[in-house]
């Protein structure tokens, strides 16, 4: 394999033409396993794009709520669309090469969604606050423009440190292994292919890990503790409850997103070494299936986006 040679601060940096992913080499079962990828990637295009229709040709549904769902759809698409093709393609035509520049690329799409996918949850969690712990104040505390600054000032973040963190890997050079061993061009594996020093990479990984995941997870611990007691500050229980309620879709949104990732690197911290294809398998559950679940979830628990579903159904069923 042939190495390109470029200068940087009078020093070589050999990059190679590209890298191969090895995550899935030895792991039983594969066929099957890629099968479900391809129905979780399906079902995951088909609800978003269908959740992000209802919503946009519906004015009743205009609101900040439901721009940050169509947030979190949009980012579902992108993040599974940045892994599970690349898998598929990969067991179809035994072609595990990916290029040098795609796959930075890739890098750079799934650790840009994948911190998103936080922000837009805890965006959701300010959502509930501010209709239950304010509700007097709803109209002024979250409208459309408040939820559109939101939502941008968290891709601007993110794809700022991540253009950024991209960029550093290009000071890398490799030039010995070239085997990435996870399912996809992964950040951490590929840096640590180096053989030059990797600190800087390894601390803008580790820190932006940090804050992206625990920032918007603390908050949103912080907003249910103030809902609860908002809630069991509430004279009529009914009332209470059914504040609750409108809480459900988004608590299982958290628990299907957190802890699979926490529990993956908590046990990888403190609990030993991982059987590497477990680790993969599971990093690529924790990774695919939250896209998956995410619009199942609101278009079943969400009564607006129930009724206008039924209610097109039942219009395109008479034109017919």
């Amino acid at each position: 394999m042939s190495f390109l040679r470029t200068t940087l601060n009078d020093s070589v940096i050999i990059h190679p033409p590209g890298f191969y992913i090895i995550g899935f080499q030895t792991f039983p079962y594969i066929s099957v396993y890629i099968v479900f990828l391809a129905v979780v990637y399906v079902v995951t295009v088909l609800f978003n794009s269908f959740l992000i229709c209802i919503i946009a040709f519906n004015r009743c549904l205009h609101t900040p709520k439901f721009l940050a769902v169509i947030n979190l759809a949009v980012i579902d698409v992108i993040l599974n669309t940045s892994t599970i093709p690349g898998m598929i393609k990969t067991f179809l035509f035994k072609d595990n090469f990916v290029p040098f520049n795609l796959c930075l690329v890739q890098m750079f799409v799934y650790y840009t969604t994948l911190p998103l996918e936080s922000y837009a949850l805890a965006i959701l969690a300010y959502d509930r606050l501010i209709a239950i712990c304010f509700p007097l104040r709803h109209n002024s505390f979250n409208t459309l423009q408040i939820m559109s600054c939101m939502v941008s000032l968290s891709w601007v973040c993110v794809v700022s440190v991540d253009i950024f963190a991209a960029s550093i890997m290009t000071r890398l050079s490799f030039c010995n292994s070239v085997r990435v061993f996870s399912y996809f061009c992964d950040y951490a594996p590929v840096f640590r292919l180096a053989c030059n020093d990797y600190t800087i990479q390894w601390t803008v990984a580790s820190t932006a890990s940090i804050v992206h995941l625990m920032g918007p997870f603390t908050f949103i611990l912080l907003s249910y503790f103030s809902i609860l007691v908002t809630v069991f500050r509430m004279k009529s229980v009914s009332n209470g409850l059914k504040a609750l309620t409108t809480c459900i879709e988004h608590l299982i949104l958290v628990v299907v997103f957190y802890i699979p990732i926490f529990s993956i690197f908590l046990i990888g911290l403190y609990g030993g070494s991982i059987d590497p294809d477990q680790r993969v398998l599971s990093l690529s559950l924790a990774s695919c299936l939250p896209p998956c679940i995410n619009p199942i979830i609101y278009s079943l628990k969400t009564k607006e986006i129930k009724t206008r579903a039924v209610a097109l159904f039942r219009r395109n069923k008479i034109g017919t």
